[in-house]
C-alpha cells in the first residue's frame, strides 16, 4: 500500500484554478454539481454561536482528511466541516480493504492515516483553498452562502490527548497564523493577486470528541473537562448506538428492519457506556460548560459494532455498520435523548444521511448534519447537491423562507406546538394567521418565535422517530441489491470506461486520461555477440478506448471502494496504472504496475514498473534513452527496432517503452488537469 501523501499547496492552487477555467470542474467535480447557495431560501444555521451557510458537513472520515477532500465537501454544499479524527497513535497498521459499500455500509477503518502534523497542515490548506476560491470571484456565489465553520475531532483517550504532539495540534488549530503565512508564500506567481486574501488564523475553537468503543464514561468526562479547562473549547461528545441497550438494538436491527445476518456482539454492550451513565455525565458537563460560558452538545452516533459475516474483510472478527440501518438506530437515540433533555443540548448527527432524509434531519433541528456513507456511492461528492434540491423543494412546498420556519411548517405540527409556546391569545392568533396565509412567522410570533421553534422541534422529533422506524426503505428488503458485475477482468489499459471509480474515491485518487488508440506489433529486440541487433514480433499492443483510468497512488489508501462499484473484476486501485508523486514512493511500492514522471532537461523522464520489472525512459533529443535490468539502449521512436543501439545482455521488450512513451504523452499533453501533470508543472 502506498503511503497517503499530501499534495504541495502551490500545485493544488494551480490545479484548482486551471481546472475550473479549462474544464469547468474542480478536483474532478463538475461545476454543475456545485452547491453555491439558494436563490430564494435561507439555509443558514448557528453552530456554536457562529453562522454557517448550511447545516451540512462531512463526517469526521474520508471526506475531510486531505485538502482536496475538504474543498470537494465544500463545493457540494458542506459548511460545517467536521475534520477527520486525529489521535496520538498516527502510525497504525490498518487492514485493507477497509470500506464495503455493497449494500448498507461496513468499514474497518480506524482514525487518521496522516501524521498529526500533516493533518494540521491539510486542514489549513483546505480552508485556504476555499478562501482563495471565494476571493477569486470565479464562483457565482453570494457572500451569505460562503460562511464556513471547521470543527476538529480528536480521540481516543485522555493520555493521548495530554501528549505534547496532540496539544501542539490543538494549539495549531486555535492559532494557525504561522502556518498560514508559510503557505501564503507558496501561492503561485500567476495568482499573486490573491496572495493578500484574508485567511482565518483561528481555524477552530470547537471540538467533537470521538471516543473508541468501550471508552470508560469517567474517562470521557475527564477528557471534556480537560478540553474545557485547558483550551476553553466548545465541545461535543460523540456517543455510540449501544446506548439503546442490547434488547432494543436487537429488536430494531433484527426484528423491525429484518437484518437477520447482522449480529451485534453482547461484549459491545458490556464494555460500552450505559444510558444512565451517559445522561449523568452529559448533565454534569453541560453544567460545567454553562459556568464557563461555553457550549456543549452530543453527537449521534458512532458506527455500530457487528460481527464480520462477510468475506470482504478477511481476518477481521468485527466490523462497523453504517448507512440506512444505523440511521434508524441513531434517530431512536435522538428521540430518547430529547425525551430526557428536551432541546437543551444541541445534537450533531451522522448516520445514514442521504438525499431523501436530509430535509427531515433539518426539520428536527439536528446540527451539523454530517454524511459519509452516501458520498461513497456512485456520484460521490456530487450527490450532496441533491440534498439541497430536495430540501429547497420541501421548503417551497410548505412556504418556509428559512430553516427555522421550515421546522414549524415541515410536518404540520406548528399549531400543536404553539399551544406550548405561548399563552398570549393575541400572539397565538397572529401566529395562526401567519401559518394559514403563509406570511412571516417570525414577525407574527415576535418574542415567542424561538420557543415556538423549540416546541415544534420536539414534536417533529417524536413524529420522525415513529415514521423512520417503520419506513421500509431502511429495512433489509430495500437494501439487498449489490452493484452489478459483468464478468470481465480489468487490465492495465482499456476497460468499459464507465468512470464510476472516479467519484466514489473519497480522496480523488482515480482519474481519467487520454492515450491515442493504437494497434501495433509487440517488438522484442536482441543484440548478438557481434553487436548486431535483430527483432521479432510477439503479439500486438492494442489500446482502443476513448480514455484510460489512472490512480494517483499518493492519495489512494487501498480502501477498496472503487472495486465495489467497478462493473469489472480485480479493482481499479489494484490493476489500473498507479502514478506516484515521488521516486521514493514509486520505489517503495515494489509491486504492481506503476509510473513516476519527472522533469529531465527539456523533457520528461518516465520510471515504469510492469510485473515487478522496472524500466526507465528518458528523452534524449529526438531519440529515447531506455534502460532496464540487463540493457541500456537508445532508439528513434518512429522506428524503434530499426534504430536501436546500445548494450544489452537480454531480449529488450520495446512494448514497455512504447507504453511509457504513450503515458508520458497522454499525461502531459492532455488538456484536462491531473495530479501528475500538476507536479511536473511545479518542478
Amino acid at each position: 500500500m502506498a503511503v497517503l501523501s499530501p499534495y504541495p499547496f502551490h500545485a493544488l492552487v494551480a490545479r484548482m484554478f486551471r481546472e475550473l477555467e479549462e474544464s469547468q470542474s474542480i478536483f474532478d467535480l463538475p461545476e454543475r454539481k456545485f452547491w453555491l447557495g439558494s436563490q430564494n431560501r435561507d439555509t443558514s444555521v448557528r453552530f456554536q454561536g457562529r453562522r454557517a451557510s448550511s447545516p451540512l458537513g462531512p463526517a469526521a472520515g474520508p471526506q475531510s482528511q486531505m485538502a482536496q477532500n475538504i474543498v470537494l465537501s465544500w463545493l457540494g454544499g458542506s459548511r460545517v466541516m467536521e475534520l477527520k479524527t486525529v489521535q496520538i497513535d498516527d502510525e497504525l497498521d490498518l487492514p485493507r480493504p477497509c470500506i464495503d459499500m455493497q449494500t448498507v455500509g461496513y468499514n474497518v477503518e480506524w482514525s487518521q492515516e496522516l501524521k498529526l502534523e500533516e493533518s494540521l497542515e491539510e486542514y489549513v490548506k483546505g480552508a485556504m483553498l476555499i478562501d482563495l476560491l471565494v476571493a477569486s470571484g470565479k464562483l457565482d456565489i453570494a457572500a451569505a452562502d460562503t460562511d464556513t465553520l471547521y470543527d476538529m475531532s480528536v480521540g481516543y483517550d485522555l493520555a493521548g490527548i495530554h501528549t505534547e504532539r496532540v496539544q501542539t495540534f490543538l494549539r495549531g488549530m486555535l492559532n494557525c497564523s504561522e502556518l498560514v503565512e508559510r503557505l501564503r508564500a507558496q501561492i503561485p506567481d500567476e495568482y499573486a493577486h490573491l496572495s493578500d486574501t484574508k485567511f482565518r488564523t483561528q481555524l477552530s475553537d470547537t471540538l467533537t470528541l470521538s471516543t473508541f468503543h468501550g471508552c470508560p464514561p469517567d474517562e470521557i468526562e475527564r477528557i471534556i473537562e480537560f478540553l474545557q479547562d485547558a483550551l476553553n473549547l466548545h465541545c461535543i461528545v460523540k456517543l455510540n448506538p449501544m446506548l439503546l441497550g442490547e434488547e432494543r438494538t436487537r429488536e430494531l436491527v433484527n426484528d423491525v428492519m429484518g437484518y437477520d445476518e447482522i449480529t451485534v456482539p453482547t461484549s459491545a454492550f458490556e464494555r460500552d457506556t450505559q444510558w444512565t451513565e451517559a445522561i449523568a455525565f452529559v448533565q454534569r458537563l453541560g453544567d460545567r460548560a454553562d459556568e464557563r460560558g461555553l457550549s456543549f452538545g452530543v453527537k449521534f452516533t458512532n458506527t455500530l459494532i457487528v460481527e464480520n459475516h462477510r468475506e470482504f474483510f478477511p481476518g477481521e472478527k468485527e466490523m462497523y455498520l453504517s448507512g440506512p440501518p444505523l440511521h434508524v438506530l441513531a434517530i431512536n437515540l435522538v428521540g430518547q435523548f430529547r425525551a430526557r433533555f428536551g432541546d437543551h443540548y444541541p445534537i450533531s448527527f451522522s448516520a445514514g444521511i442521504d438525499r431523501k432524509n436530509f430535509a427531515d434531519a433539518c426539520a428536527i433541528g439536528l446540527l451539523p448534519i454530517t454524511v459519509c456513507s452516501d458520498l461513497l456511492k456512485p456520484g460521490g461528492y456530487a450527490r450532496s447537491k441533491g440534498y439541497f434540491d430536495e430540501l429547497e423543494a420541501r421548503m417551497d412546498r410548505v412556504g418556509a423562507p428559512d430553516l427555522e420556519s421550515f421546522i414549524i411548517r415541515a410536518y404540520g405540527l406548528g399549531i400543536e406546538a404553539l399551544a406550548h409556546a405561548t399563552h398570549d391569545e393575541d400572539l397565538r392568533s397572529a401566529c395562526l394567521n401567519a401559518l394559514a396565509d403563509g406570511s412571516d412567522l417570525r414577525a407574527a410570533a415576535k418574542e415567542c418565535f424561538e420557543r415556538w421553534v423549540s416546541e415544534t422541534m420536539l414534536l417533529n422529533t417524536a413524529h420522525y422517530v415513529a415514521a423512520v422506524t417503520e419506513d421500509e426503505r431502511y429495512h433489509l428488503s430495500a437494501n439487498t441489491k449489490v452493484p452489478k458485475k459483468i464478468g470481465s477482468e480489468l487490465e492495465l489499459f482499456d476497460c468499459i470506461t464507465c468512470d464510476k471509480c472516479v467519484p466514489v474515491c473519497p480522496n480523488d485518487a482515480n482519474f481519467t486520461f487520454v492515450l491515442p488508440a493504437i494497434d501495433v506489433p509487440v517488438v522484442k529486440a536482441t543484440r548478438d555477440a557481434a553487436g548486431a541487433w535483430s527483432s521479432r514480433e510477439d503479439g500486438r499492443l492494442v489500446i482502443a478506448e476513448k480514455h484510460q483510468i489512472g490512480n494517483f497512488a499518493d492519495f489512494c489508501n487501498d480502501c477498496g471502494n472503487c472495486d465495489v462499484f467497478c462493473p469489472e473484476d480485480g479493482g481499479p486501485y489494484v490493476l489500473k496504472p498507479r502514478f506516484f508523486g515521488s521516486l521514493e514512493a514509486w520505489s517503495a511500492e515494489g509491486a504492481g504496475d506503476g509510473f513516476f514522471l519527472t522533469r529531465s532537461g527539456d523533457g520528461v523522464r518516465v520510471h515504469g514498473r510492469f510485473g515487478k520489472r522496472e524500466f526507465e525512459l528518458d528523452p534524449s533529443g529526438a531519440r529515447e534513452h531506455y534502460r532496464g535490468a540487463g540493457f541500456d539502449v537508445q532508439f528513434d521512436p518512429a522506428d524503434a527496432s530499426g534504430s536501436i543501439e546500445g548494450t544489452s545482455d537480454v531480449e529488450v521488450d520495446l512494448a514497455y517503452a512504447e507504453i511509457m512513451r504513450l503515458v508520458r504523452e497522454g499525461l502531459t499533453k492532455d488538456a484536462r488537469e491531473n495530479y501528475v501533470a500538476g507536479l511536473l508543472g511545479a518542478q
